[in-house]
Parts: structure tokens; sequence; C-alpha cells
């Protein structure tokens, strides 16, 4: 059995997540949010919405964020594993631009509380379901995201893993640059 822990990281607010894992011979039981727990270790999620995407291996979803009415995320791997990157956007933070990468799977049961003010995106290391627990509403009016091979942010995607062989949306192909994102919001 496993209790929750919560692990900062060197993004201020990005916090990697073990939920409440009792194993046994069935299978397993998994706990991934409680908003007592949540609020008692600095994490203020009520969540408002819930959404899954289901995606094959080799698919990219680049840097994605509402740019207005901004969603704090819970990120878990249901089934699948992926390479799970999460890029600070926050305007007067001192890790403005930085990214962290994670490995969330099926068999870690890790997960990631995502803050507002950040960009997320992943590769699918193999066939995968993920779930996002949202502390706001989607709205498609004021989705918007970062190109996923941006030069500047320069995420290190484990290519290699998929034998560069990736499958990425046209909308994601034409998303706007990190340096176009930072002189729109000066």
């Amino acid at each position: 059995m496993k209790s929750f822990s919560f692990e900062k990281t060197e993004l201020e607010g990005l916090i990697k997540i073990c939920p409440f894992v009792a194993e046994d011979n069935r299978g397993c039981f998994i706990k991934d949010y409680a908003l007592e727990l949540f609020k008692n270790n600095g994490i203020n999620l009520e969540l408002k919405e819930v959404f899954y995407t289901h995606s094959k291996k080799g698919v990219i979803r680049a840097i994605h964020f509402q740019k207005v009415k901004e969603q704090a995320k819970l990120v878990r791997v249901i089934k699948g594993k992926i390479y799970d990157v999460v890029v600070d956007l926050r305007p007067d933070s001192k890790t403005l631009g930085k990214w962290l990468g994670f490995f969330l799977s099926d068999e870690n049961y890790d997960e990631l509380f995502i803050p507002r003010g950040f960009g997320h995106g992943y590769l699918v290391l193999e066939d995968s379901i993920v779930a996002y627990k949202c502390d706001e509403k989607f709205f498609a009016e004021h989705d918007s995201g970062i190109i996923w091979n941006d030069h500047d942010i320069n995420i290190k995607w484990p290519l290699e893993l998929v034998n560069n062989k990736i499958i990425i949306s046209d909308r994601d192909k034409s998303l706007q640059s990190y340096k176009d994102f930072i002189d729109k919001n000066r």
C-alpha cells in the first residue's frame, strides 16, 4: 500500500503526486484526489470538469493552455505511458520559459498538479488514456498553445522511444512560437 505523497519541483507550484494505492491479488484501488488532503498540502483544487484523451503511440500533444480563465489541472495516466511536459508561462516567474518532463504511466500511478499559468503537453509512448481534472471549464475560444518543437524552450522529447515517428494535429503544427507568446504578453 502506498499513501499519498506530494513532491515539490523546481517550478514553483508544480507538484508531482503519488496517490493512495492499495494493491492485492485482485488488482488495485486508487484514490488520486481528496479535496481536504490536497488543501492541507497547499493545493487549492476544486474540480469543475474532467476530461480524458485516448491517444495512439507517437502522438504529440503540444504545449496547451487557456489564455483567459486559466485552468489548474491534475493529470494522470489511466492506461498506457506518456512523457509529460510542463512549461512555466507565468510572466513574473523566475522560471519563465523553463520546462520539466515526467514519465507518467498506469504502472507508476504518478500524477501532476499543474497550476494556472503553465503550459502542458505530452508524447504518447504507448497507446494511452490520460485524465485531466480541471478547476475551470474548458473554453475553446480561449484555448491556445506553443508549438511542440519550439527552439527557445528546447524541450528534449524522447522521440527515440517512438522510433521518431510522431503524429501531430494540423492545429498543433501551426501553434505560435514561445517568442510570439512572450511578445503578445508583454
